[in-house]
């Protein structure tokens, strides 16, 4: 009896380890929505989203920076001018231009529509890649064209998403409203300008992954460098907060939805989003993580009719699952690219093995006295051809 409760362990143990990454990762995307409807709350109860921002990288730094100072002690990279101006601009177009884009554009247009417009990323990121060379395209395999195409689909999606807004849908009717009004209002009057600051946020988004990955490559510390974004965000937020808001009132913060949002935002979507994302995709590549971003869109959609009581409107929803279409597309190609680091480490393995398994060949030499005892001279020959 105690063998078998240790084999149904084992196999428990073994189902969970499986289902871990979906599990890590979904929880995740209700972290981002819950991301979301928090900040939206915090807005509309009047939070600058310039203070916002500051007391985000506030929560962000206090929880990566210990993790940094004590994992990567050894490894850390020496801090160089060309490093740092790179972190200072990466500071400027995540933490500065990318979130307070994002912030004003979801004001002014709805939660529901802010996550369906991140969907684009992928895309954007693919067409910079290009630009810079960090990624080729090949049209002679149906894998780089689906990554073309994919592309071209979203950006549509997103195109449908500005320019068509079209009649109300209703998928949840709900009669209690937290500033149903407002929300109407907002919407109406500045819906193309949200659209367009929210497309300005993801495009600073993609510009951050491009320099990111270049600046890995000379910084190889992914949480010193998160940590030293996340510092540097916080000193020029700051900065540009003290120039924007002129009252000091705007930065008093009680135990409200304020501070539930900068607490939030910090520690869950700054903080234990960057740990999970960097264990799943050790697991099971970035692949994986990027297939699972439309969820996050479809439960913000429905937290939003509930909580919010938000309403959704047909271009909307048409250029969401044009988005949603074009990104698998786009992840499908992604995925049936060969991984650089597979194809050196199959090199060197072949190399490697080209070393080990060189044919030996000795060719004996007959000298007098051979037969009795005294050994010929063997000249070892080494053959240039590998039988790989």
């Amino acid at each position: 009896m105690g063998e078998e409760q240790k084999l149904c362990g084992i196999v428990l143990c073994l189902r969970l380890n499986k289902i871990k990454p979906y599990l890590g990762i979904v929880c995740l995307q209700f972290g981002y929505a819950g991301l979301y409807i928090i900040t939206m709350v915090s807005l509309k109860h009047g939070m600058s989203h310039y203070v916002l921002s500051v007391y985000r990288h506030v929560a962000a730094t206090v929880v990566i920076a210990p993790f940094a100072l004590v994992l990567e002690r050894k490894t850390r990279p020496k801090l160089t001018l060309p490093v740092f101006l790179r972190i200072f601009v990466l500071a400027f177009l995540e933490p500065v231009l990318d979130q307070n884009f994002y912030y004003v554009g979801m004001k002014y247009t709805s939660a529901t529509f802010a996550s369906a417009t991140v969907n684009i990323l992928p895309a954007v990121t693919f067409i910079l890649a290009l630009i810079f060379r960090l990624e080729t395209v090949n049209l002679k395999k149906l894998h780089s064209v689906a990554k073309v195409v994919g592309t071209v689909i979203t950006v549509s999606g997103a195109m449908v998403m500005t320019l068509y807004k079209g009649p109300i849908i209703n998928f949840i009717k709900t009669h209690s409203a937290i500033h149903h009004g407002t929300t109407d209002a907002s919407t109406d009057q500045h819906w193309a300008m949200g659209t367009l600051l929210l497309l300005g946020s993801v495009c600073g988004w993609a510009c951050f992954f491009i320099l990111q990955t270049m600046t890995l490559k000379i910084y190889p510390a992914e949480l010193s460098l998160t940590a030293l974004i996340c510092l540097m965000g916080l000193v020029e937020n700051a900065a540009v907060a003290l120039v924007m808001e002129r009252d000091m009132s705007a930065w008093k913060v009680g135990f409200d939805s304020r501070l539930l949002a900068a607490a939030y935002s910090g520690v869950v979507c700054s903080g234990i989003a960057y740990y999970v994302q960097g264990v799943v995709i050790k697991e099971r590549g970035p692949v994986f993580v990027t297939s699972f971003s439309p969820l996050c869109m479809i439960i913000t959609a429905a937290l939003g009719s509930i909580i919010l009581a938000e309403q959704a409107h047909l271009g909307s929803i048409i250029g969401a699952i044009l988005i949603v279409f074009g990104l698998y597309t786009v992840v499908w190609g992604k995925s049936k690219d060969p991984p650089k680091s597979t194809k050196a480490e199959l090199t060197d393995e072949k190399d490697g093995l080209q070393l080990q398994e060189l044919p030996i060949t000795d060719n004996t030499k007959s000298v007098p006295g051979y037969g009795n005892g005294n050994y010929g001279v063997h000249d070892v020959k080494i053959s240039a051809e590998s039988p790989l």
